[in-house]
Order: structure tokens, then sequence, then C-alpha cells
């Protein structure tokens, strides 16, 4: 399955860039990987922005009214996706106020990474490494240990 990782910006600071570095360079083993960096002065802007790049795929928006999923649900959910035919899902984080409400309404799923309010550069980081994890599991690889 093709991913489209969609984000605000790129990470600042230097351990998630690393951190980004590592985990996009992973996940590139297990799927057709496609990251836009969007910006805009609002909101509004980078909602549309993100919604622009997505295209015709399926938007999986990041924000904390989503599902909380377990690292073996999110392998799950992507394997149904695959199976059900999707053949691109597109994941974006917005900026420091989040998506608009019109966005989160036309979004295919919302997810939430955590009840906590990660920085935005830490979140970037947690998505890509629960993706690379959620792949190593469909693929069967050791590692996750959950």
């Amino acid at each position: 399955m093709r991913l489209h990782l969609i984000t605000v910006g790129e990470p600042r600071l230097a351990y998630a860039r690393a951190g980004w570095d590592e985990y996009e360079r992973r996940l590139r083993r297990y799927h057709k990987l496609t990251v836009t960096r969007v910006t805009g002065k609002t909101p509004a802007q980078e909602s549309e922005a993100a919604s622009r790049a997505a295209g015709r795929a399926p938007l999986v928006l990041l924000d904390p009214r989503g599902r909380q999923y377990t690292s073996a649900g999110l392998s799950a959910y992507l394997d149904a996706q695959a199976v059900g035919g999707t053949g691109e899902l597109a994941f974006a984080i917005g900026g420091p106020e989040g998506h608009t409400d019109e966005l989160r309404a036309s979004a295919h799923a919302l997810w939430s990474l955590s009840q906590l309010t990660l920085p935005h550069d830490l979140a970037m980081v947690v998505m890509a490494e629960a993706l690379y994890r959620a792949a190593t599991i469909s693929a069967g690889e050791p590692y996750h240990r959950g």
C-alpha cells in the first residue's frame, strides 16, 4: 500500500529530525512512501493545503478527537484497508491549531496518538514510528514485542 505523510512544516528540533529521518527510511522498506510538507498562515490554509496534497487518497487526520489504536490494532486497520482495495492512505498532522472542522468532517478517519498533548515535532516522530511498527507486525517481524 502507498502511504502519504502530510505535515505542516518539518521537524525543527535535532532529535525530531533524526527520529523522523530514521523511521521514514525504515518505513520505506514496507510501503511506497510520499512525504509532503505544507504551509499556511491560518488553520484554514493549512487544512486546505493538506486536503489538496492528499488528492483522492482517503485522508486520516491526526487529531485528539480521533480513535486511539494499539500497535496491533493499527496494523490490523492498515491491513484491512489494503485488503479492502485502498491503494493509498494519506495521514495528515496539522499545525499548532490543528485541523479545521470542515476537514475533520470530510476525513476518512481521525487518529489520536495519545490523550497527552504532544509537541508537533514529537507527534511527527511518534506517527512515523507507529506506522513502521504496524508494518513490522503485518510482516511478522520481531520489532514489536507486544
